[in-house]
């Protein structure tokens, strides 16, 4: 009897519970993956932990990169992210979590005053038509932020829209997105409550996400299934 292989373990580190892995879990679940959840703030960021898994996902919150004093778990969770950057092991960011992995590689992160909040068009860069996200160019991807990160010394910029210069970048083994491939459009309502106050202060109508997520969901999640499934590979390999 041949011996069993040694699965392949995943650390998610998740900010609120709605913006949680999405369609990523099914995907990480297919490939073998034994996947520990860790809320920010409540389970303890175990820096050595982090650093060993086979895969780190940072995913997104309502708070900045820049909020340690209101804030301090962060400063956890900012050691953690430097020691997975110093392993060089996979890490994908996401939102938040791509302005902690930009942060951690020495680029800067600030607030605009503005946001992007729903579906909208990405415009990949010539490195980013040759990247895993080449599926993505010209598509409307699901947006919710209003901070930006600059591009780290050293890494490709991949994308952008018009009022976010930086919308993903890759250096390594690590992917930052600005935007959201991994939420599930089945689940948008969640965002919608979750961010009630939000929306209601920028102005921005619940119906016209929840529409979007509608019409344009589907199809999106075929594409980002493709490409999270590419980078997976490719990392993996």
């Amino acid at each position: 009897m041949s011996a069993s292989r040694t699965p392949r373990t995943a650390v998610a580190v998740r900010h609120v519970p709605f913006e949680d892995l999405g369609i990523l879990a099914p995907l990480l679940a297919e490939r073998g993956y034994e996947t520990t959840l860790l809320d920010a703030g409540i389970d303890e960021l175990d820096a050595d932990a982090v650093a060993g898994a086979d895969l780190l996902i940072v995913l997104g919150g309502p708070i900045g990169v820049y909020d340690d004093d209101r804030y301090p778990f962060l400063r956890s969770s900012k050691a953690a992210v430097a020691a997975r950057l110093d392993s060089g092991g996979a890490t994908l960011g996401v939102c938040l979590g791509a302005q902690l992995l930009a942060e951690s590689l020495g680029a800067a992160v600030r607030p605009t005053g503005a946001v992007e909040i729903g579906f909208g068009p990405l415009t990949l860069t010539p490195e980013g038509r040759e990247s895993v996200l080449a599926p993505l160019d010209g598509e409307p991807v699901l947006h919710w932020h209003g901070d930006e990160f600059a591009i780290p010394a050293g890494a490709q910029s991949l994308a952008h829209t018009p009022g976010f210069p930086h919308q993903a970048f890759a250096v390594g083994r690590t992917l930052g997105l600005q935007f959201h491939l991994e939420a599930d459009h089945r689940t948008i309502e969640r965002w919608l409550i979750g961010h009630a106050h939000e929306l209601h202060h920028n102005g921005i109508d619940p119906r016209v996400i929840r529409e979007q997520a509608r019409a344009l969901g589907p199809r999106l999640e075929t594409l980002a299934t493709r490409v999270l499934t590419d980078w997976l590979d490719a990392v993996e390999a």
